[in-house]
Formats: structure tokens, sequence, C-alpha cells
């Protein structure tokens, strides 16, 4: 009875069954070949990610430019906004501050990867020789929080804009306040306190101009020298 039940059940739903194997084979075939494909694209990345670093190594900036560029974009996600940051780094490294600094915000208003924030303080850096204080402020706003870890730079970063413009009081004791922070990085501590005690010496005011070495008189070579 039960055998009998069991074919009435197959010719019932075989069909189904059969469909239902083939459709998770397929599907855990799919799966191993797309995971076979991420894999050797990212090897691909990775290999002409190096090459493009030899380049920018080797100190042709606009070359190095170029491959990160192209590979920006064909790369997975990952090595594509890896590969951005580094073209922009290149551009900057090779003179074009216009371009780098474009491809910086660019960076740092599109993406919402930990990089954008990078971006964003590298393009400050550019901006701190030309831009208002009040604009740089605004720029640097999403990573001058007190959660973010990029605060203490930002800081730093604003702090040398009140000193490029001469706002010196403020920058000084900007400069101390940082590196009095407890969890600044010594790196960064020691960069602002040497400001600090640079501007409270008054290392920032013209004592003059250095004079010009004395030109020692040409030597006497006729002593000696027979007579025409």
């Amino acid at each position: 009875v039960r055998r009998e039940r069991l074919e009435r059940l197959w010719k019932q739903y075989g069909d189904y069954a059969i469909a239902a194997v083939a459709v998770i084979v397929i599907a855990v075939a799919g799966f191993k070949f797309w995971q076979r494909y991420e894999m050797q694209q990212r090897l691909n990345a990775s290999s002409e990610c190096f090459a493009a670093r030899q380049i920018a190594a080797s100190g042709n900036g606009p070359a190095a430019a170029t491959a990160f560029a192209n590979l920006a974009k064909t790369a997975p996600k990952g090595y594509a906004a890896v590969s951005q940051l580094a073209e922009a780094d290149a551009l900057y490294g090779a003179g074009n501050r216009a371009d780098a600094l474009t491809l910086y915000k660019k960076m740092a208003d599109q993406t919402s990867s930990p990089l954008a924030e990078v971006a964003r303080i590298r393009a400050a850096w550019i901006m701190v020789d030309t831009a208002p204080r009040t604009e740089l402020e605004s720029w640097l706003a999403p990573v001058n929080v007190e959660t973010n870890a990029w605060r203490f730079t930002a800081r730093e970063i604003l702090a040398y804009a009140d000193y490029r413009i001469g706002a010196l009081g403020r920058a000084e004791s900007e400069f101390a306040e940082l590196a009095a922070q407890k969890d600044v990085s010594q790196t960064i501590r020691g960069r602002a306190r040497a400001m600090a005690d640079f501007i409270k010496a008054g290392g920032d005011k013209d004592y003059g101009s250095v004079p010009k070495p004395a030109v020692p008189a040409p030597a006497d070579n006729s002593k000696g020298q027979p007579s025409p």
C-alpha cells in the first residue's frame, strides 16, 4: 500500500521534485562561478594596483594618475575607491593641485566609505593656503566632531588657517589646546606643541634679512710672474 501511495505521489509531484533539485544545483553552480569570478577580479585589480604604485614610486606622477584612473573605472568597488584616492594623491604629487582638489572633493561628497573622510582631510590641506577660514570650518564640520577619529587633524588645519591669516593669539591657543588633548596622536601633539611654542616665542615676527656673505677679493697671482 505504501509503495502504491509513493508511486502515485511520484507521478503527481515527481516533475516538481526534479525541477527543484535542478534549480538548487544550478544556483549552487552559479554561486561558485560568481565567487571564482569575483576572486579573479580582485586578483587582477591587485596586480594592476601594484603596477600603478610602482609607477608612482618611480616619480612619474602623471602616468601613475592615469593608471589609477583607469583602474578606478574597472576595479571592484573597494579597489576602485582606493584607486581614486591614489589618483588624487598622484595628481597632487605631480603638482596638479586643482585636479587633485576636485577629485578629493568628489570623493568626500559622493562616497560613504572611510576613504571619504581621508579625502576630505587631504582636500582641506590643499584649501588651507587660499580658502577663507569660514569655508574651511564648514568643509571640515563633518569630521570635526567628538566622535570622529579625524577631529584632531581637522582642528590642526583650522589652527594653521588662523596662523596663516595672522590671527596669532587664537592660533597659539588652538595649538596649545590641541597639544594638551589626551587622545591626540604623538605626531599631531608634537607639531601642535612646536607651533604653540614657536608663536609664543615670537618666531612669527620678521626680524630682518640675513646680510649677504662678503665676496672675497680675487687672488693676486701677479707675484712671482716674469715681467713682460
